[in-house]
């Protein structure tokens, strides 16, 4: 039986990547290496809500070995049949992960992802589970500080920053505390902070490295 597509999956139309990668890929690859295990042959990079496969096609380009996992059977689609050297998996976090995937990479990735759960917590419980003891989790989501916060409302960008009219939109609106303490709230540790985008304390976003417990 043909499967009934989801319409209330996040929709993906192509394979171009996001308007977010370019702020972020320097940092990113630079968390990636100092994460990656000494003596390696090659990182196992487990990237979380993938979407359409550009972010995990552009992180297998620097020499690491990426699965992309996402549940929108759309945008896995498009991944698969655009960057066909990478591996893709429809799933969902929410779900427990296959046996293949327990104890399995290096580093998992969930970029600009977190922000769109209304369970985040769940995102870093799978993730928890798929890391090799000694693994690192890196996120990143939206920054948000005082400064930030007085400057959108005073600039009136209020509704426009919280995606109302987006389906699918942004549901938390993370600060660096509010992530650290569900980040602790998981057993996860040595959790440290670098930002992207902008001019400080107005940032774009915020990426986070940690490891489990």
């Amino acid at each position: 039986m043909e499967k009934t597509p989801n319409k209330y999956e996040y929709a993906y139309r192509d394979s171009k990547p996001r308007y977010h990668h370019p702020y972020l890929m320097t940092p990113l690859l630079e968390i990636l290496s100092a994460n990656s295990p000494a003596g390696a042959a090659q990182t196992r990079v487990l990237d979380l809500g993938c979407g359409n496969g550009s972010l995990t096609h552009l992180v297998a380009q620097h020499g690491y070995e990426v699965v992309g996992l996402d549940s929108s059977e759309q945008g896995i689609a498009i991944a698969r049949e655009s960057f066909p050297d990478c591996k893709f998996i429809e799933a969902d976090i929410y779900d427990l992960p296959d046996a293949g995937l327990v104890n399995s990479f290096d580093i998992v990735m969930a970029v600009e992802v977190i922000e769109h759960l209304f369970y985040p917590k769940e995102l870093v419980r799978y993730a928890q589970k798929c890391l090799k003891p000694n693994g690192c989790l890196i996120l990143s989501t939206p920054y948000h500080g005082y400064l930030k916060n007085l400057m959108l409302a005073a600039s009136g960008k209020m509704d426009e920053h919280f995606t109302v009219l987006w389906d699918m939109g942004h549901v938390k609106f993370f600060s660096v505390p509010t992530l650290t303490t569900l980040l602790k709230s998981e057993g996860y540790t040595d959790i440290s902070f670098r930002f992207a985008g902008r001019l400080p304390y107005l940032w774009k976003s915020m990426l986070c490295s940690c490891k489990p417990s």
